[in-house]
């Protein structure tokens, strides 16, 4: 120690005298005085990590909103253009995430309330994860950075325990579907004409002046499961719509055989040129049908006579369809409504709350019927072949006690899924988190942004719903497959009909006494028999 204590006098002696309390001043101070550029390299880095902490991580649940077009759906996959892609990205930039965790979701414990496919929006998506919030301004900063088509709210401070997908109680879907959807006169099979070559397609008029294209096999293949030159047509549940058998055809429909009035379902087959209301001649009926003239050349792919259809979503159509939507309300094995979920797997057991259809609105000029639906939880597709089942319900195309055998284990069914331009999620709720944390934090709801959803909702989504209708025919092109070539399973014999209409030909039966182009069709009889 004697030796060494010379040494360090000795110091100050060779040096800048004024040298060494400056390089003091640098470790405990940030006044930006002249120091070497060896002092700044090691001084730097330790500076900036001293000032980070300065904005401490928060658990925070943001509310946002997106419209899904464009999208390959909410979850993020690598290689493809996902919501959460851009979100997490938006994150980044905007200062909430640090460099080192950037595509590590997992370090800022990163969580979801609900996925959606592809192009399916949302009104009341929730996300949650730990987040540098501050400074003031988060939300600006945020959507800064994202796309006008992805709109966030705001955000909650959360409980640190919160996570946005396991403290979510029930989710609220909606679905809009154009009422001419639940019309079974139009866009229906009768474009489809039974030649001796197979079938022939006929332009569907009201397609072809949009400019719809409608992709080859969206019919479905020839079955040959009916005999055209066949002179009495076969029981079978009704399509409300005339198979072209080479002649004028009268198809007459009926209501509902169930005696209840309010299950009565009045249509009209319009897919001919020439319609003319006529007394009904079946006996007992309580109300006069709707007769339509169907004329159709023989093998002659010509275009249909436009028709104009007079069904609305009226009281009855209405109490219809929500009865038939109430068959999924309850604790089902929905399997049959999803993709790679088998029916012993407990994942394919799913609570539904609620599911009605009460309110209509009208986008870009057509009607829509808002279909809301809550449950605990979705599956995969889930929604979208709920509504395509019950749409083929409506239009006739399959008997309402299908919808109860799907739910059988041991039934496998092809469900049509309805397209994925009407969903959208509406808003996701945290019930029983809010009642626990009621009294230490803030509640995580859509209460305080309701104004601001529906400005978003109006203007992102629904626009988009009634522009892709009426530019694209997304629902008018699928209503094209709901035929029995393309879901046999519909009409399957297994299953016992709710009704069943029975043509008969006007006059004798024999070959001989019917002149072709002057056959007729009037509803006998309607049954309810397996075998029909």
């Amino acid at each position: 120690m004697e030796n060494q204590e010379p040494d360090i006098e000795k110091l100050p002696r060779d040096d800048v005298p004024d040298r060494e309390p400056d390089h003091k001043k640098l470790k405990i101070s940030t006044t930006g005085q002249e120091t070497d550029s060896s002092a700044v390299t090691t001084g730097g880095s330790n500076v900036a990590e001293r000032r980070a902490p300065k904005y401490r991580r928060r658990k925070v649940a943001i509310v946002f909103a997106f419209c899904g077009v464009g999208y390959q759906g909410m979850q993020k996959n690598p290689g493809a253009k996902t919501i959460e892609g851009e979100l997490e990205e938006a994150l980044f930039h905007a200062g909430a995430v640090p460099d080192a965790d950037r595509n590590k979701p997992r370090n800022y414990e990163w969580a979801r309330s609900a996925r959606t496919d592809k192009g399916v929006s949302a009104v009341g998506q929730v996300v949650s994860g730990r987040f540098y919030v501050d400074p003031p301004g988060f939300v600006e900063r945020l959507n800064s950075k994202l796309p006008d088509q992805i709109r966030v709210f705001g955000y909650k401070r959360v409980a640190p325990s919160f996570s946005s997908k396991k403290f979510c109680d029930r989710r609220r879907y909606v679905y809009l579907i154009p009422v001419f959807a639940l019309d079974p006169c139009v866009h229906g099979e009768a474009e489809m004409v039974r030649t001796d070559l197979g079938y022939e397609y006929v332009k569907c008029v009201e397609c072809s002046e949009k400019g719809y294209k409608i992709p080859l096999g969206v019919m479905g293949k020839d079955t040959d499961c009916c005999d055209t030159k066949s002179l009495e047509i076969q029981s079978d549940i009704s399509s409300s719509t005339c198979d072209a058998i080479g002649a004028d055809v009268k198809c007459e429909t009926l209501s509902s055989s169930v005696p209840s009035a309010e299950n009565n379902l009045n249509s009209e087959v319009l897919d001919g040129a020439d319609v003319s209301a006529l007394s009904s001649k079946a006996e007992g009926m309580e109300e006069s049908n709707t007769l339509a003239k169907v004329e159709m050349n023989n093998g002659e792919g010509e275009d249909m006579t436009k028709s104009e259809s007079k069904f609305c979503y009226g009281e009855k159509e209405k109490e219809r369809f929500n009865r038939i939507l109430s068959y999924y309300v309850g604790s089902h094995n929905f399997h049959n409504f999803t993709t790679r979920t088998k029916a012993a797997d407990p994942a394919a057991n799913r609570y539904i709350l609620s599911f009605n259809a009460n309110t209509v609105i009208n986008l870009d000029g057509k009607d829509f019927v808002k279909c809301e639906v809550v449950g605990q939880s979705f599956m995969l597709h889930q929604i979208r072949k709920m509504i395509g089942l019950a749409v083929a319900i409506m239009r006739n195309y399959a008997p309402e006690s299908l919808i109860e055998a799907s739910f059988k284990k041991d039934v496998r069914i092809n469900v049509p899924m309805a397209p994925e331009v009407g969903l959208y999620l509406d808003e996701c709720f945290f019930t029983s988190y809010n009642k626990r944390f009621k009294g230490s934090h803030e509640e995580v709801s859509m209460e305080e942004y309701k104004e601001v959803a529906e400005e978003f909702k109006w203007k992102y989504v629904y626009s988009h719903i009634g522009s892709a209708e009426e530019k694209d025919g997304a629902v008018a092109i699928w209503l094209h497959s709901l035929n029995q070539r393309n879901y046999p399973d519909l009409r399957s014999n297994e299953y016992q009909p709710d009704e069943v209409i029975v043509y008969k030909k006007i006059g004798e039966a024999s070959e001989e006494n019917i002149h072709e182009g002057n056959a007729e069709l009037f509803v006998v009889d309607k049954v309810n028999d397996e075998t029909s």
